[in-house]
């Protein structure tokens, strides 16, 4: 990798990997719909707005890999995440393709399998099962970037990022947390590994417990350093002070799933 483009430079993890991934390959290039307040001077910043086939065939001209953590991130209505997690998901992809781009790693989401309960472990190849239209567009990028894997030849990587924090803070994120560091450690398996073509990894640190299976990962040569046991004291305490959610607190995408839910909740049927 000598270029490597990260879209959503300006949310909170594409804030936080502009300084992890700040001297880790020769040229960076960073893109938003927005120029971040706090990009560094010497970092390459390109505006541009995905939904925009054009603007995102110029932004990915040259370069080598591309981290795709651009888009909504939180549940929208649905024009929102159309236009920016579907529309603008192909359009990455497409643009990627017509560059010759050799790899893309895709930020999914664990809200793309979010209905499954909790007390069932599952593994990358369980349906998807996403607990909102936010979901739905990470299991369609998923989808493209197998499409674009096997028919046009781009090396995939798709990481369903749990939570994204220095440290767990109830006992949902217990299970689902992930490090920075180990976020950065996967994208670098994703861009960089020689024999990977089309994989789907879960964003999770050594969580004891964690509702997935993440041998696809450790079968690439992943080792989380963090480990959320070493938080579960404060995380605990913290969860005494939430409210009871009997459907979020069943599922493992948490309110995501309560949020609009009038479906008759019934857990034999889970």
């Amino acid at each position: 990798m000598q270029t490597v483009l990260v879209t959503g430079a300006a949310g909170g993890i594409g804030t936080r990997l502009r300084k992890l991934l700040d001297g880790v390959y020769p040229h960076m290039r960073w893109s938003d719909i927005r120029r971040p307040a706090d990009i560094a001077a010497h970092q390459t910043f390109v505006e541009a707005d995905l939904a925009d086939l054009a603007q995102v065939e110029k932004l990915v001209d040259g370069v080598d890999g591309i981290v795709h953590l651009g888009g909504e991130s939180i549940e929208q209505s649905w024009d929102r995440i159309l236009q920016a997690n579907i529309i603008g998901c192909y359009n990455l992809f497409e643009a990627a393709r017509r560059k010759k781009v050799k790899r893309v790693v895709f930020a999914s989401s664990n809200h793309a399998v979010g209905f499954y309960p909790r007390h069932r472990k599952i593994g990358t190849d369980e349906p998807v099962r996403p607990d909102s239209r936010y979901g739905v567009s990470k299991a369609f990028g998923e989808a493209i970037g197998a499409l674009y894997a096997y028919k046009h030849g781009l090396r995939v990587t798709c990481i369903r990022i749990g939570n994204f924090a220095d440290a767990p803070v109830d006992l949902r994120r217990l299970a689902i947390w992930i490090s920075p560091e180990d976020l950065l450690q996967l994208i670098r398996i994703g861009l960089e590994h020689p024999d990977l073509r089309h994989e789907i990894f879960f964003g999770a640190s050594h969580n004891d417990r964690s509702w997935w299976d993440n041998e696809a990962a450790y079968r690439y040569g992943y080792r989380p350093t963090g480990h959320a046991e070493d938080f579960a004291a404060a995380a605990l305490a913290a969860q005494k002070t939430l409210a009871a959610d009997p459907i979020g607190d069943w599922y493992q995408g948490g309110p995501f799933c309560s949020d609009e839910y009038d479906s008759g909740f019934d857990p034999a049927a889970a």
